[in-house]
């Protein structure tokens, strides 16, 4: 009897095996973006299905909304803006996603180094009267983490009131017992999106990205920049990795505002309340034309994504990217091939070696592909994490959004696109400076690491 029963439970495994795989694969087929995506998906649940199915069922999610506590989808405040027939192309495609039009009138100043930006988030911090909201990637227990931490508590013990937003798995050793003085003093932390809550309802792969501090709904510090002391600090440090961030103030501020309005409401279940704009007092006096662009599950379809796209096929002159992961869409890859092979200069700076192998692996056919199309491949002699793009004298773009597939399709992200000249120089001569500093080309490779790249590009949408 036991023996039929054993055969009655294998058989009876197997088949929920199999009928639990084709709806998988019918998920797959159907909510997926990208055919690279579906396949890998695929190839692992068939090939390696005691991984495939359970990984799927936890990363596998892609702007899903499963229950009633999906994050509801962000509303930007259209304000005034650039008329639309004086709007670059970029900003008019945006225009048709729901995305508020580039404004005029904001102050942006780069913060070059990871002192600068450093310095800046202290000084963002101290000068806060009333309000300091802060949500980041990775907060580090390490000195510059605990530093930051430190100062925070003693704002919120002056009486500013203090909101912390860490995502759950980027700062996942960051507990709450690290944040006790903080807490105690009457500052408030959540974690978006916790590992274990609901782990099989395909959300635990979307991550939040985003990276930014306000201070009294006035001034903004963002970027591409974590707090840990690979990124900042207030010393110069030989591990430190190569990024960029910057502080913007006037009304393109509201828009992060409301983002991090929206990132709170969803981990914190309340609701920070944004104020109008001041008219009592001088209004911030720049020339800055930016336009906020948020991504993610959170927005609908896929903005940056897209925009970059339409930037790479109309793209005359340059097209530069900065980004730690060179591991895009096919479409984006190809578009950034037809571009070099009409001509226009596009260079790719990449860390000669990120931290991440994988990516290295996956990156190899692409940059390869690119290079014999004429583009421009620049490795940088040490990590590189910012997120960069130069168009023309026309635009430039930075935030927290890399140049793959993870920060394109899945995890919220936040970039700013400046569309006025002064905003683009100085990006301009950012990325110029980290090139001189770098080597050109890629080397040939034989045919066991070009299998092992093309296994590892096969399997990008997976990283």
């Amino acid at each position: 009897m036991s023996t039929e029963l054993n055969l009655l439970l294998g058989h009876l495994a197997v088949v929920g095996g199999f009928s639990l795989a084709a709806i998988l694969v019918l998920s797959i087929l159907r909510k997926q973006k990208t055919s690279s995506a579906a396949f890998a998906w695929i190839m692992a649940i068939f090939f390696a299905p005691y991984i495939g199915v359970p990984f799927y069922l936890i990363f596998g999610g892609r702007k899903l909304k499963r229950d009633a506590h999906t994050k509801k989808d962000i509303h930007l405040e259209v304000q005034e803006t650039v008329p639309r027939e004086e709007a670059d192309p970029i900003d008019s495609l945006l225009r048709e996603y729901g995305i508020p039009g580039a404004t005029v009138g904001n102050d942006v100043r780069l913060c070059p180094t990871g002192i600068d930006i450093y310095n800046e988030l202290v000084s963002l911090i101290e000068n806060a009267e009333h309000q300091i909201l802060i949500t980041t990637f990775i907060l580090s227990r390490d000195d510059v983490g605990k530093d930051i931490v430190q100062r925070l508590a003693r704002k919120v013990a002056a009486g500013v009131t203090v909101r912390l937003l860490l995502d759950d798995i980027g700062s996942m050793f960051t507990t709450r017992r690290f944040l006790k003085k903080l807490i105690d003093n009457g500052g408030k932390v959540a974690y978006f999106m916790p590992l274990f809550r609901a782990p099989f309802h395909g959300k635990t792969n979307l991550r939040n990205h985003r990276k930014i501090a306000i201070a009294d709904q006035k001034i903004v510090l963002a970027g591409g920049t974590n707090i840990a002391n690979e990124y900042i600090g207030p010393k110069e440090c030989e591990e430190r990795w190569t990024d960029l961030s910057f502080v913007l103030q006037g009304p393109a501020v509201r828009h992060y505002l409301e983002v991090f309005q929206s990132d709170w409401l969803f981990a914190a279940g309340e609701k920070v309340n944004i104020i109008p704009p001041c008219t009592s007092e001088t209004p911030v006096k720049g020339d800055g034309i930016v336009q906020i662009v948020p991504s993610g599950p959170d927005v609908p379809r896929d903005p940056v994504h897209d925009a970059l796209l339409t930037a790479a096929y109309t793209a005359e002159k340059r097209l530069w990217f900065v980004t730690p992961y060179y591991v895009p869409d096919e479409a984006l890859a190809q578009a950034l091939r037809l571009a070099a092979q009409r001509g226009v200069d596009v260079q790719v700076v990449i860390p000669a070696k990120s931290n991440h192998k994988l990516a290295d692996l996956a990156r190899g056919t692409h940059l390869r592909e690119l290079n014999e199309r004429g583009g421009k491949i620049i490795k940088y002699p040490h990590m590189v994490h910012a997120k960069v793009v130069v168009v023309d004298d026309r635009l430039s773009v930075v935030g927290s959004a890399n140049m793959d597939m993870r920060s394109l399709f899945l995890n919220y992200e936040i970039v700013m696109f400046s569309y006025s000249k002064p905003e683009i120089e100085q990006v301009h001569n950012w990325v110029k400076n980290l090139m001189m500093e770098s080597t050109k080309g890629v080397q040939p490779v034989g045919f066991v690491r070009d299998t092992v790249e093309g296994i590892a590009r096969l399997m990008a949408p997976l990283l």
